[in-house]
């Protein structure tokens, strides 16, 4: 072995020693949740008996995780947030059923609860989201963010895990969607593809302060919006029109629009005109 390497495994190895791991590999974690949607959302019936015994074993795999995770020796801390966790997945499996039946009774292009469970993304991260929001309310470590960027690289959906989000809630086409730490949502909001909901300013010294806005009940976000700010309030039963930028709070059933008028031309009537000029 030449110096350099012999070197450099010596300087990683040290830093190690100062966690610069990875803690844990997350094709675990996203094996454990793959195996919890397929006893929550079965292909078929399943007997209540095949049930519980699927339970049990993720159950365990959940446990064998956080043990790993928080170098637990004796899985004592990690069999409390186990039992814990599992005893919130019926209000879970509840808020799941409610957002995919909102997403059925809003969106032409929903044939049936089938269809949304296999392949609308909006509704993937939303449960995802769900799951890693109960367990971070119960353990501080790296499972629950491990969860909701699994989602964002699978949909492009970017749920912060320790939002606050209302049941039910809807996305619709989802790419590009940011939903910032410290962002309230409420009870039946839409939102669509491109919209952030996020900071006015990103400090360090501002990690414990709201720094994302609050959505009230029942209100449209479209595509592409901006709403920025810890004390930005959107007020219920209002509709944030397409590529709006929102920095103050707004009344209940206000409506957002953009004012630019779109500019039609007749193309036989403009062919010396380069659009494209620089």
């Amino acid at each position: 072995m030449n110096t350099e390497t012999h070197n450099f495994s010596n300087i990683l190895h040290e830093n190690q020693n100062k966690n610069w791991v990875r803690a844990i590999d997350s094709s675990k974690i996203i094996s454990w949740l793959d195996d919890l949607f397929r006893i929550i959302f079965p292909e078929k019936a399943l007997e209540t008996i095949q049930i519980e015994l699927l339970l049990e074993q993720n159950k365990a795999k959940f446990t064998a995780i956080l043990t790993e995770i928080n170098k637990d020796k004796t899985s004592t801390k990690s069999r409390a947030v186990t039992a814990a966790f599992y005893s919130k997945l019926p209000d879970l499996y509840s808020a799941m059923q409610q957002d995919a039946q909102a997403i059925l009774d809003t969106d032409p292009a929903a044939d049936c609860i089938q269809e949304i469970i296999n392949s609308y993304p909006g509704f993937f991260a939303i449960e995802v989201y769900r799951i890693a929001n109960a367990i971070s309310g119960l353990t501080n470590c790296l499972l629950p963010r491990i969860l909701t960027e699994y989602a964002h690289s699978k949909t492009g959906i970017d749920i912060h895990p320790k939002a606050t989000i209302g049941i039910p809630f809807i996305i619709d086409h989802g790419t590009g969607i940011v939903i910032g730490e410290t962002t309230i949502i409420g009870k039946h909001v839409s939102i669509y593809q491109g919209v952030t909901l996020g900071a006015l300013q990103v400090e360090k010294s501002m990690e414990e302060k709201k720094r994302h806005p609050t959505v009230e009940d029942h209100v449209i976000i479209y595509a592409n919006a901006t709403i920025l700010g810890g004390s930005t309030i959107i007020g219920n039963h209002s509709i944030i029109g397409g590529n709006t930028f929102v920095t103050k709070s707004l009344n209940p059933y206000s409506f957002v629009m953009q004012s630019n008028k779109n500019t039609v031309l007749n193309q036989q009537e403009i062919k010396e005109i380069n659009f494209f000029s620089i």
